[in-house]
């Protein structure tokens, strides 16, 4: 009888959050919201003072209700953070580019994004670990250009890259499975065009073909890594701009036939066997 009464409590708190507007609640005081969180008929067998002792649901709701008028603030309220959280990972560090060069401050935003950076002459990467925890020995490399930066699975935006473009030897970059990188943000690869060498964009949801196309800039290139991008259109067609535009460079996970087939085939017409 007791988990009955959590559950229907429980349940009778969450919808008086969502339509708290429409039900005329004025009342935010605690009073209130214990009457919310106990059906009206158990009200009477309810003692207050049990509230705080009850399950971390319970107070949980409790605190919910007290902060928040309806569930629209708290999804826009933490819509605010993310945003903002963003904003802070790709701040530009300009202040340790001024205290330790160029070098030095794009390694740090790398790692900062869980990343991994490897200098020239050097076989050793720096990477962060999972809990974004990394060695400062890089710091000695502050002379030494960078070559190699893995950005992959990381929050780096249009903004962020301002870290990067002042790389003038690099030959290495990946941003597979980056979410917000975006044609935009390709678009600022065009400063690594006598430099890059190898680039991976595998599994970016944000890049276009208008994006592909403005990589005819890095006349340097390669390698290309093109596999799982859902945004791109006829990429058979893609393929062979890319093979005109760039003709020393291998390109992966894109094949002629993606894109031709199916246009090829008539809606009424079976595929061939």
């Amino acid at each position: 009888r007791r988990g009955l009464l959590d559950s229907t409590a429980a349940r009778m708190a969450a919808a008086a959050v969502v339509l708290g507007r429409r039900s005329g609640v004025a009342s935010r005081g605690t009073l209130a919201a214990q009457q919310l969180l106990v059906p009206g008929r158990c009200w009477a067998h309810f003692d207050p003072s049990r509230l705080a002792q009850g399950r971390w649901a319970q107070r949980w709701l409790l605190k919910l209700y007290q902060r928040f008028y309806d569930i629209e603030n708290l999804f826009n309220w933490n819509l605010a953070f993310q945003n903002w959280n963003l904003r802070r990972k790709n701040v530009y560090y300009g202040y340790t580019q001024s205290m330790y060069g160029v070098y030095v401050a794009a390694a740090h935003y790398t790692l900062q994004q869980k990343g991994g950076v490897r200098f020239a002459g050097q076989e050793e990467w720096y990477r962060a670990d999972g809990r974004g925890n990394f060695s400062w020995d890089f710091l000695k490399h502050k002379e030494v250009p960078l070559e190699a930066v893995d950005a992959s699975g990381s929050s780096v935006t249009y903004d962020g890259l301002e870290n990067l473009v002042c790389l003038k030897e690099l030959k290495y970059l990946n941003l597979s499975r980056c979410p917000f990188i975006d044609d935009w943000c390709l678009s600022r690869l065009q400063v690594f065009g006598d430099s890059l060498e190898e680039l991976r964009l595998s599994g970016c949801p944000r890049v276009t073909e208008r994006g592909l196309a403005s990589l005819h800039h890095l006349k340097n290139l390669k390698h290309l890594d093109l596999s799982d991008l859902p945004a791109v259109g006829n990429r058979g067609l893609v393929r062979i701009m890319l093979e005109e535009c760039l003709p020393q460079c291998e390109i992966v996970g894109i094949e002629y036939q993606d894109g031709l087939l199916q246009q090829s085939r008539s809606p009424d017409r079976p595929p061939p066997v």
